[in-house]
C-alpha cells in the first residue's frame, strides 16, 4: 500500500512539472497561432480593410522571432550535458559477484537492475542518471555490407531506455560484509522501479537539462553578443526552473518513500545494524582523510589504500572506544570487496580520485604526485612533511634576521636548532601579572593532566590512555582558559615577532604553491586498469569538495614549531616517525607514541611562555642546542 502511495505521488508531481513544460511550449507557440489566424483571416477575407494587414505582418514577425528563440532554448536545453558525478566504472568482468549481488536484489524487489555499477570515494550510495547521449560511446557507424558506404535510410538510431547507474561508496565495500551491503543497497536499488516509469523519466530528463543550461549560460569568457544571448536563455530557464523546483522535489521524495516501503521486506533486521556501519564508516572516512590523507597530499603523495586504510582506523577506534566494541568481531565475516576480481586496483583508483576531488591533484601518477603505501608512509610522509617545515621554518628566520642563539656554555653550532625558534617566540618578560597567572596555571594543567595530544598536530582525541611516553598522573583537570582574540576571530599571537614570523610562514607558503608545477588535467594511463571517468566534469573546478579551509597564519606556526619539535626529537633522542590511523602523523619514542606537545606548542605560540614545552623536552630527553637535519 505504501509503494503505489508513494509512487503515485512522485507520478503526479511528475505530471505537474510536464505541464509547465507544456505550458512553456504553449507560450512559444502562441504568438505563432495568432500569426496564423490573422494571416489565414487576411487571404479569406474575413479580416480585411483597416490596419489589419499591418498588424498581422507586425505579429508574424514577433512570432518568428519569439519561435527563433524558443528554438534556440530548446537547442540549448537538449544539448547542454547534465552534471555527472565523478566515479569509477565497474565493469561487470572485474565484478561478476557483485552484479550477480545486485541483480539477485533487483529481483527479489520486482525492480528492472541498475545498468551498471561505479564506486565513489564517499560514504553515499545512489543511483545516477546516464542516459544523455553525451554520457554514453558514440554510436555505431552503419554502412553497407557490400559497398562499404554509410547506410542512407537507417537515420540515426534511437536509444534504447537504459537504467540509472548504480553509485556505492567504496568505503562500504571494504567495512561491510557482503550482508550489510546488501541491506543497504535494498532501497537504493529498489529506485529503479519509479525511474522506469515514463512521466518519471521525461520530468527527471527535463529538470536535468534545465540545470545543464543553467550551468552552460553561467560560463565566463565570451564575448559581448554571446552572453547577450545566453543571458536571456539563462533567465528563461532559470524561471522554469524555479517554477518545477518544488514539483521536482516533491517527485523525488515520492520516490524515495516507494523505494523505501518496497525495501521493507529485504533484510530489514539486518538494515538496522547497517545503517550502524554506515554512520561509523562515515566518520572514519572524514577522519582518514583529514588527518591521514591530507598531509601526504600536501607532500606530493597519495596513499594508494585508502579504502584498506579505513578498515585499519575504524578497528583502532573499537579498540580505543568502549562504544565501538563488537564491531571489529565483523572483521572474520566475508567482506564486501571480496565480490571484486581485482579490490587493489580498485582501491588504488577510488584512492587517486579521492586526491583528485578533496584536494585537487593530479589526474594521473608522476614524478611529482606518487602513490605511498602504508608501510612507507612514516618515512615518505611523516618525516619529509616534518623536515620540509622545519627548513621552511628556519627560511623565514634567516629572512627576518634572526641570529642564531649565543649560549656561552655551549659550542658555535650555527646549523638549524630547535632553540633558535625557542628564543624567538620566547616572549620578552612584562610586568604583566595576569599574563604570568595564566603561563603558570596552564603549567600546572600541564602537569596534572592525562589528556594525550596527537603529538603532531593540534587535536586531542584519547584520554587517560597511560601507555603513552610523557604523560603526567592519571587525575584528570578541567581547566577553562579565556583566551584573548584578535578582531578575525583568531586568537593573540605572543609578540610581534611571533606575529611576522607567521606572517612569512604564510607568505612562504603561498609563494612554493604559486610556483607548483600545473595540474595535469588528462586521463591516467593503463586503459586496461579500471579508473575515474575524467570526461564528464571540469578540471577547472578542482578541489570540488576542499577538507579545510586554508591554514591561519597562527595554525602554520604552530604546525611548524611542531614539525621542528618532532625533528629535533628524532635527531636528539631517537625517536621516530610513525603513523596513527585516527590521528595522522605521530612522534614515536621506544616505539610508543608521545603526547601532549600540541597544548605546549599553542602556549608557546600563542603567550610566548616556552617553560612547559622546555619541561617536555627535557622529559624526553630532546636537546634543543643540536643542529637537526632538514629537507
Amino acid at each position: 500500500m505504501g509503494v503505489e502511495v508513494g509512487a503515485q505521488a512522485a507520478r503526479s508531481r511528475a505530471l505537474a512539472v510536464l505541464r509547465i513544460r507544456s505550458r512553456a511550449l504553449a507560450v512559444a507557440l502562441l504568438p505563432a497561432a495568432v500569426a496564423v489566424v490573422l494571416l489565414v483571416g487576411g487571404s479569406t477575407g474575413h479580416i480585411s480593410g483597416g490596419s489589419w494587414p499591418v498588424t498581422s505582418w507586425i505579429v508574424t514577425v514577433i512570432a518568428a522571432l519569439v519561435l527563433l528563440a524558443a528554438a534556440g532554448i530548446a537547442l540549448v536545453v537538449a544539448r547542454a550535458r547534465p552534471a555527472v558525478s565523478p566515479t569509477v566504472p565497474i565493469a561487470e568482468a572485474s565484478a561478476p559477484d557483485l552484479y550477480r549481488l545486485v541483480r539477485d536484489l533487483a529481483d527479489r524487489l520486482d525492480v528492472p537492475p541498475p545498468s551498471a555499477i561505479a564506486l565513489t570515494p564517499d560514504c553515499d550510495s545512489w543511483l545516477e542518471d546516464r542516459t544523455h547521449p553525451a554520457h554514453g560511446p558514440p554510436p555505431p557507424e552503419h554502412r553497407d555490407e557490400i559497398a562499404g558506404a554509410r547506410g542512407v535510410g537507417g537515420g540515426r538510431p534511437r536509444r534504447a531506455p537504459a537504467a540509472p547507474v548504480l553509485v556505492i561508496g567504496s568505503p562500504f565495500l571494504w567495512w561491510m560484509r557482503v550482508g550489510e551491503l546488501r541491506a543497504v543497497l535494498a532501497p537504493v536499488v529498489a529506485g529503479t522501479g519509479p525511474s522506469a516509469h515514463p512521466d518519471i523519466a521525461a520530468a527527471r530528463r527535463f529538470v536535468r537539462g534545465l540545470d545543464a543550461a543553467v550551468a552552460v549560460t553561467s560560463e565566463p569568457a565570451r564575448g559581448p553578443l554571446a552572453r547577450t544571448v545566453l543571458a536571456g536563455v539563462g533567465w528563461v530557464t532559470r524561471l522554469l526552473l524555479r517554477s518545477c523546483r518544488g514539483h521536482a522535489a516533491e517527485m523525488e521524495r515520492g520516490v524515495a518513500a516507494a523505494a523505501a516501503e518496497r525495501a521493507q521486506a529485504v533484510d530489514y533486521g539486518l538494515r538496522i545494524v547497517a545503517q550502524e556501519q554506515v554512520g561509523l564508516a562515515y566518520a572514519g572516512w572524514d577522519r582518514l582523510l583529514t588527518r591521514v590523507a591530507l598531509p601526504a597530499w600536501r607532500m606530493g603523495r597519495w596513499p594508494a589504500r585508502l579504502d584498506a586504510g579505513v578498515v585499519a582506523a575504524l578497528t583502532e577506534l573499537s579498540r580505543r572506544d568502549r562504544l565501538a566494541e563488537g564491531f571489529a568481531s565483523r572483521l572474520g565475516e566475508r567482506p564486501a570487496c571480496d565480490l571484486l576480481e581485482e579490490p587493489g586496483s580498485v582501491d588504488e583508483a577510488a584512492s587517486l580520485l579521492a586526491a583528485r576531488l578533496f584536494h585537487g591533484g593530479p589526474a594521473e601518477p608522476g614524478p611529482d604526485w606518487a602513490p605511498v603505501d602504508w608501510q612507507e608512509y612514516p618515512d615518505e610522509v611523516v618525516d619529509r612533511t616534518w623536515r620540509t617545515e622545519a627548513a621552511r621554518l628556519h627560511r623565514v628566520l634567516d629572512a627576518l634576521g634572526v641570529r642564531h642563539p649565543t649560549d656561552p656554555t655551549q659550542p658555535d653550532q650555527g646549523g638549524p636548532t630547535l632553540a633558535r625558534v625557542l628564543d624567538h617566540l620566547t616572549a620578552p618578560a612584562t610586568p604583566a601579572t595576569d599574563d604570568a597567572a595564566l603561563s603558570v596555571d596552564r603549567r600546572e594543567a600541564y602537569g596534572a593532566s592525562g589528556e594525550s595530544g596527537t603529538g603532531v598536530s593540534l587535536n586531542e582525541t584519547e584520554a587517560g590512555t597511560g601507555t603513552e611516553a610523557g604523560t603526567g598522573t592519571e587525575a584528570e583537570v578541567e581547566v577553562e582558559v579565556e583566551e584573548e582574540v584578535g578582531e578575525d576571530g583568531e586568537p593573540v599571537l605572543g609578540s610581534e615577532r611571533t606575529a611576522a614570523l607567521a606572517a612569512g610562514l604564510s607568505a612562504e607558503l603561498a609563494r612554493e604553491e604559486a610556483a607548483a608545477p600545473a595540474v595535469a588535467s588528462g586521463p591516467g594511463g593503463g586503459a586496461e586498469q579500471p579508473g575515474p571517468d575524467w570526461s564528464f566534469w571540469d578540471d577547472g573546478m578542482l578541489p570540488l569538495f576542499p577538507l579545510q579551509p586554508p591554514r591561519s597564519g597562527r595554525e602554520l606556526l604552530a604546525d611548524h614549531v611542531t614539525a621542528m619539535v618532532c625533528c629535533a626529537a628524532m635527531d636528539t633522542a631517537g625517536a621516530a616517525p610513525g603513523l596513527d590511523w585516527l590521528d595522522g602523523p605521530a612522534l614515536l619514542v621506544d616505539g610508543v607514541r608521545a603526547v601532549d606537545l600540541g597544548p605546549r606548542v599553542l602556549t608557546l605560540v600563542e603567550d610566548g611562555d616556552p617553560e612547559p614545552l622546555r619541561d617536555w623536552l627535557r622529559h624526553l630527553g630532546v636537546r634543543p642546542e643540536k643542529p637537526v637535519r632538514l629537507v
